[in-house]
């Protein structure tokens, strides 16, 4: 019923605008109308309303669909812009627009009207995006005005500028899958990376020992990687902790004073950071944690490599490293099969499924 509302709408434009084309051509005399001007006038103009009128009746349904797109594309847009960014946007767009109105009124002394015309229209263009460019980069200066009446920070906190810094420990750099997470977006910054963190980095790339110094390696390749090529703030800091000799209570220590989190994988750590009321992000509990549930009773195909520590059993693994104990499955080693799942056991290591051959 609103579509076919909408296309009579447009067809009475339509004709509007047919009866308009219409006049001006005859204003042309192109057409010579001979002794009865009144009749010609009126089928001239009649003919071109009827011709527009259809015209705009059939073409209605493609310039809706255009008009629907583009407010929704707009509104997408919009959305992912915060509104407190709109309005600072609109108001320099206003600012833009007044200085372009006074600008503009210089042009109206120029002897050519056309050239006045121009100058106006691009003086307008120019001052409007200038004042929506500047207002919206600007925009992250005008939220800071709020912080005036925050407390100032005391000398045991320090403001350091973000919200819940992440501090990176050895192992989850080393690691390697710390790239990945902060790829996908999962992680905001600031990333913190202490002095003394990078310091044993840099004597386990100097290790004597072969595949320490390719980890240690490997761990100061991925900072550099994250620091250039990822849209995220990185840190270094050089606060260190002198009474303090282990590097694991440093990490914490400086998450107490940052109000921060400690990013690891390193599971003992994980322990003592709760005991000491420190948020602590285990990227082995995410893994585990995107890792797709299986369900008892479901069924799956699995490849049996090797014995399983109990009798008869055998081991099989998905793609995402979940360990499968397949019972019976000491004979079927080296074979595909499909199996139905029994149990699920979930474990500080990891999830553990059970099954049994289908």
């Amino acid at each position: 019923m609103v579509k076919r509302f909408m296309k009579y709408i447009f067809a009475v434009l339509g004709i509007v605008f047919g009866m308009g084309i219409g006049v001006y051509i005859l204003s042309l005399g192109i057409f010579d109308l001979g002794t009865n001007i009144t009749s010609a006038t009126i089928l001239i103009v009649s003919i071109f309303s009827i011709v527009t009128g259809f015209l705009f009746y059939f073409v209605s349904p493609l310039i809706i669909r255009l008009i629907h797109k583009a407010i929704d594309y707009t509104e997408m847009e919009l959305s992912k812009i915060p509104t407190f960014q709109i309005i600072t946007g609109a108001f320099g767009l206003i600012i833009g627009l007044i200085i372009a109105y006074f600008i503009s009124n210089i042009f109206k002394l120029f002897q050519i009207p056309i050239l006045s015309v121009i100058f106006t229209i691009i003086t307008y263009i120019f001052f409007a995006y200038l004042g929506i460019n500047v207002s919206t980069r600007k925009f992250t200066d005008v939220t800071k005005i709020t912080e005036i009446f925050k407390k100032p920070p005391t000398k045991d906190s320090e403001n350091y500028g973000g919200l819940n810094p992440k501090i990176l420990d050895t192992s989850v750099i080393i690691d390697g899958r710390i790239a990945d997470i902060v790829r996908t977006g999962f992680i905001e910054g600031p990333i913190i990376i202490p002095e003394f963190i990078l310091e044993e980095l840099r004597h386990i790339a100097d290790s004597s020992d072969s595949l320490k110094r390719t980890k240690g390696r490997r761990g100061l390749d991925i900072l550099k990687f994250i620091q250039s090529e990822m849209d995220i703030e990185v840190r270094i800091v050089n606060i260190d902790f002198d009474d303090v000799a282990e590097v694991d209570i440093k990490l914490l220590k400086l998450a107490q004073k940052m109000h921060g989190s400690v990013v690891t994988n390193d599971f003992n750590l994980n322990k003592v950071a709760e005991l000491q009321g420190v948020k602590v992000l285990n990227i082995n509990e995410l893994s585990n944690a995107v890792k797709p549930n299986a369900i008892p009773g479901e069924e799956m195909d699995v490849f049996v490599i090797k014995e399983g520590k109990e009798n008869d059993q055998g081991i099989a693994y998905l793609d995402d490293g979940t360990m499968i104990v397949v019972e019976g499955g000491k004979y079927l080693m080296g074979k595909s099969l499909k199996v139905v799942v029994t149990s699920v056991l979930q474990t500080s290591a990891g999830r553990m499924i059970f099954a049994k051959p289908n």
